[in-house]
């Protein structure tokens, strides 16, 4: 049987795992009666089920509305005359209960992180009177954590230092990182640390993240920097875990374990004859791998026959020897010893050494010379116009206080990327670097009196390129394609170069109706359909805007649109075709038919372009309408003429004639289109302009000696005869003009509109 519930209680059947009740203990009446004080008869009632939570995961993936548990009264005969109420933490827009039933459903995915627990309250109420059948019962509904986190450090970078020489296990550093999941709930929160480079010279304690070195007497002469990444695994290291990494960059610190010594058991040095008291002669140099105060050294003479005559003092910035002349006038022994001695050491010394030095005298006067044969500096890209990137320091061997002056070598700096501090030597920069367009640059620098040293300047990387596409991708959808179906698969590609690789992340800018995109999480991702049966008529192609981000800092991301192209398959997915023609094919129009249909254009374009070209001989205009124009009229022609003595060329009467201007003979130039009606007006019988006119010319052709030995023909007529405007002399006008009508000029088309409407207005006027 059920139990039931006394007044005071709301019963909640669910099961085990998502539900945790309280029993009460149930008891009854063990005697017939009992008698209190007043002599009155108890009896003991039954009591029900009472509880006080429910569980619940989060991030809950299945369809629908998350089930939470089922309440039930035991005032409820389930004739339907019960409601059940529910109130509290997110009651009716996380949770909502079933009023009838007494279902209880979570509306939404909830997450753990942004609430653990919710307390709502529970009551029984008639439906007809609205009274409360049951008090209200309060309960919690806790979210159970899943593994949705995964560690972070504080910092993306550390860094960190350690002596030189130390044994196994001295500490370095210790690195934590933190689960936003609970901590009490099973091991989704508990995390175990990792090395993953930097072995075999450093180690990491599991459990506490603590750093240490792995290998004995790391000498830092032999390498200086480590790089080191840690990694922090929830789920205390077990498969499935989600992980963070963090880098850090570990420095070994000097300690004197290396005793200086010169490179040259002798040395030669040239002085002048004239050298003063106090000036130096040369300079000698013992090195110490160590570096700072354990680098530094004193120097002494020890004996020789110039002990009296020269002094030696340490330069304390370069830790050279500087032998001087004590005396006016040579071979003397000179002792290097550390300054500074670490007696945990002293068995590997002695930290001394001495050199013998056989001094010259002649006259030598030499440059600058550089402390470094080379010099390699790095600076980051987008770096600032006027940022330092290094500097370079040359000495000038005759004297220790000479002032060297600094200088580029224009010619290995062509496009003025950098310039120096004369004084200092300061190199920096004069416009912004790109490491994409040079990675390196290589410029020498010039000292006083010519000296020169090589400088090479690294440009590091910044992350200032975002990913783009790794290739152009031809990408198509079948028609009949089904939902959730691979249709392409893209990269990236990235121009910057971080330190532990590239990372790129892709996501589509909108929420897309017809594809959707999944992150393959190795510089890769799908396209899938998120529908099927696409249409080409109805749309031939899809745009797809991709998202595509990396992981260095600052992150950079693009948007890089992919055309997605509707073509027809067959039932095994095989592109049969793509193209619009496919289109009008299926639409019932032939290949022979769109052959014929462009046949019947291409013979159209030739009737067009023939008959435009008749159009335009018909249109050319005659070199020679009459012999009325008084223009010179050149008729040119590559037939040979035969002298004076060929009268078969032309008919020389022509010329002589004037009575033949009658026949008003044209040329054989084809008489273009009159619009107009040709208005012809008698011409002068006997003008003796004209003859004169043509002797004249004949005079000077015959007394020319450049003239041509072949004959030519020059006619002559009046100007403008021939023409729509006819003649245009005053030669043959009336005596007035008032004898004359201007209503033919407006006929003769737009050209003459302001001329017909002076004329005409004149003679409108004068009428009037």
């Amino acid at each position: 049987k059920k139990p039931k519930c006394n007044s005071r209680g709301v019963r909640s059947e669910r099961n085990v795992s998502q539900a945790t009740g309280v029993r009460r203990q149930r008891w009854q009446q063990l005697h017939p009666r009992t008698s209190d004080r007043d002599g009155q008869t108890l009896h003991r009632t039954k009591r029900g089920w009472m509880w006080n939570s429910f569980f619940l995961l989060e991030e809950w993936t299945g369809t629908g509305k998350q089930y939470v548990g089922k309440l039930h009264s035991d005032m409820d005969h389930e004739d339907g005359s019960v409601k059940y109420v529910l109130t509290g933490d997110g009651a009716g827009t996380v949770f909502e209960i079933d009023e009838n039933s007494g279902d209880i459903h979570a509306t939404r995915r909830l997450d753990r992180e942004e609430k653990a627990l919710y307390t709502l309250s529970a009551k029984a109420v008639n439906k007809t009177s609205g009274q409360d059948l049951e008090r209200a019962s309060e309960f919690i509904i806790k979210i159970h954590d899943i593994n949705d986190n995964e560690p972070k450090f504080a910092k993306d970078t550390y860094v960190a230092s350690v002596s030189e020489m130390s044994n196994v296990g001295a500490f370095v550093m210790r690195v934590t990182a933190t689960d936003a999941d609970d901590e009490a709930y099973g091991n989704s929160a508990k995390l175990v640390y990792s090395i993953l480079q930097g072995q075999p010279y450093f180690s990491v304690e599991p459990e506490t993240g603590v750093i240490r070195t792995a290998l004995p007497n790391m000498i830092r002469e032999n390498r200086e920097h480590y790089q080191v990444v840690i990694q922090a695994k929830d789920m205390a290291g077990q498969m499935g875990g989600l992980s963070g990494t963090t880098t850090v960059n570990i420095t070994l610190q000097d300690v004197n374990n290396s005793p200086p010594r010169f490179p040259h058991s002798t040395y030669h040095i040239s002085t002048p004859e004239s050298a003063g008291i106090g000036s130096s002669v040369g300079r000698i140099k013992a090195y110490d791998a160590d570096v700072g105060e354990n680098a530094e050294m004193w120097y002494s003479i020890l004996d020789g026959d110039g002990q009296d005559v020269f002094n030696i003092i340490t330069d304390s910035t370069s830790q050279e020897g500087v032998i001087t002349v004590k005396k006016r006038l040579y071979s003397l022994r000179v002792q290097v010893t550390n300054t500074h001695i670490d007696r945990r050491f002293e068995q590997l010394g002695p930290f001394s050494d001495t050199a013998v030095v056989r001094i010259t005298v002649t006259d030598v006067d030499e440059p600058p010379v550089f402390n470094r044969a080379l010099y390699i500096f790095e600076v980051d890209e987008d770096t600032p116009a006027g940022s330092s990137v290094g500097t370079v320091s040359a000495r000038d061997p005759d004297t220790i206080n000479h002032l060297v002056k600094y200088t580029i070598d224009r010619h290995t700096d062509l496009e003025r990327l950098f310039s120096i501090d004369s004084n200092n030597g300061t190199i920096s920069t004069l416009q912004g670097l790109d490491r994409e367009t040079s990675k390196w640059h290589n410029i020498s620098v010039l000292a006083t009196e010519l000296s020169k040293v090589p400088v090479f300047i690294k440009v590091r990387d910044v992350n200032d390129n975002a990913p783009e596409f790794a290739m152009y991708y031809e990408t198509f959808v079948c028609e009949n394609v089904k939902a959730g179906q691979l249709i392409q698969t893209i990269s990236a590609v990235d121009t910057d170069e971080p330190l532990v690789g590239h990372k790129f992340v892709f996501s589509l800018s909108t929420i897309n109706p017809n594809f959707t995109i999944f992150d393959n999480e190795d510089n890769t991702a799908r396209i899938l359909t998120r529908r099927g049966s696409f249409n080409r008529r109805e749309m031939s192609s899809y745009l797809l805007p991709v998202v595509i981000s990396d992981n260095d800092y600052p992150i950079q991301s693009s948007t890089s649109t992919l055309t997605v192209r509707v073509c027809a398959c067959d039932s095994r997915g095989n592109v049969q075709t793509c193209s619009n023609e496919a289109l009008l094919l299926s639409a019932g129009l032939s290949t022979g038919a769109l052959v014929a249909i462009l046949l019947c254009i291409l013979i159209l374009l030739m009737i067009v372009v023939l008959f435009a070209a008749l159009r335009r001989q018909k249109k050319k205009e005659p070199l020679i309408i009459s012999k009325e124009d008084v223009r010179d009229n050149v008729v040119s022609y590559n037939d040979e003429g035969g002298g004076e003595e060929d009268t078969q060329a032309f008919d020389i009467g022509t010329l002589r004639n004037p009575e033949v201007i009658d026949t008003n003979k044209l040329r054989r130039d084809i008489m273009p289109e009159m619009l107009f009606p040709f208005r012809r007006t008698s011409p002068i019988k006997d003008n003796t302009d004209v003859r004169d006119f043509i002797n004249g010319r004949l005079q000077e052709n015959d007394s020319d000696p450049t003239a041509p030995p072949y004959d030519s023909l020059a006619t002559y007529a009046y100007e403008g005869n021939g023409s729509l405007a006819e003649s245009l002399s005053s030669l043959e006008s009336a005596a007035t003009e008032g004898d004359q009508e201007f209503e033919y000029l407006s006929h003769w088309g737009p050209q003459f509109k302001k001329l017909a409407d002076m004329y005409i207005g004149q003679e409108s006027q004068r009428e009037t």
